[in-house]
């Protein structure tokens, strides 16, 4: 299968590039399935149902969130009525929508999606990520129902992240970071055959603060004293990710290309 994954969506920029080139980027690169981490869609802080149709119909297969989840308090209802939107299996117990869910491609081809938050760094104290994981890995072993297996790592740490990737090695196809809003170049395969990149990057402008107008961030740390609400950036954003390519009997991925398309950084294509 050829997969793409998307880091998150920031504001209007990431889903003008969304709405604007996914079409073509599943066209010209042949993709089976695509993944879009929706976190920031929404002003920057979590996404709408409204905004979540705006991806969906853009070509997305399936949207991930992160811990800014239900920052949109109409992702309450909505997520319980769209099954294409996947909320962080450890979130909270009593959180509406699924952590996990097998999806057909069009291909007709099985992908499982996941997503768990870490716990390092982060706001909140989330429950264990790895054991929220296990009965969800355990149940759709790498090969068997799931042809693919993706695994969204949404967190802080990149050491977290590392130790989320060898610990799904062998089980999953791919497993991402995203969060942090920056690229990192050391996507690789494990030795059991697990793709792997630290963080995705976002859909977003560059020339920001990770996707936030420059001003208000660049004041705070500069004065340590807030004066306005951050609002994200509106210029060409670049779509950042990662394409996938595994193998239908195993599971495991035989490629992986960290993916840059449109806006200020460098382009990157399988």
């Amino acid at each position: 299968m050829k997969i793409l994954f998307l880091g998150d969506v920031m504001g209007r920029a990431g889903r003008r590039a969304i709405t604007e080139n996914l079409a073509r980027l599943r066209r010209d690169w042949k993709l089976d399935f695509i993944v879009v981490n929706g976190e920031n869609a929404t002003g920057g802080m979590g996404l709408s149902g409204a905004h979540a149709k705006t991806l969906l119909e853009a070509g997305a297969d399936c949207l991930t969130l992160g811990d800014h989840a239900f920052d949109q308090k109409d992702m309450l209802s909505f997520i319980e009525q769209e099954p294409r939107v996947i909320r962080p299996l450890n979130f909270s117990k009593n959180a509406p929508g699924k952590g996990a869910k097998l999806f057909t491609a069009q291909n007709g081809k099985k992908v499982l999606v996941t997503q768990a938050l870490g716990q390092v760094f982060m706001k909140r104290p989330f429950d264990d990520p790895f054991s929220a994981l296990e009965p969800v890995l355990k149940t759709h072993p790498l090969g068997g129902m799931a042809q693919a297996i993706i695994v969204d790592m949404h967190c802080e740490a990149t050491s977290e992240k590392m130790a989320m990737g060898h610990w799904c090695d062998g089980r999953a196809s791919l497993v991402v970071g995203t969060h942090t809003h920056v690229p990192t170049a050391d996507a690789m395969i494990l030795p059991g055959g697990t793709a792997y990149l630290s963080d995705a990057g976002m859909c977003g402008d560059y020339h920001s603060v990770i996707g936030m107008d420059k001003a208000e961030p660049l004041r705070r740390f500069i004065t340590g004293m807030p004066r306005e609400r951050f609002t994200p950036a509106n210029g060409e954003a670049t779509l950042s990710g990662v394409y996938i390519e595994t193998d239908d009997r195993t599971g495991r991925s035989t490629r992986i290309v960290p993916v840059r398309d449109g806006g200020a950084l460098q382009a990157s294509a399988p």
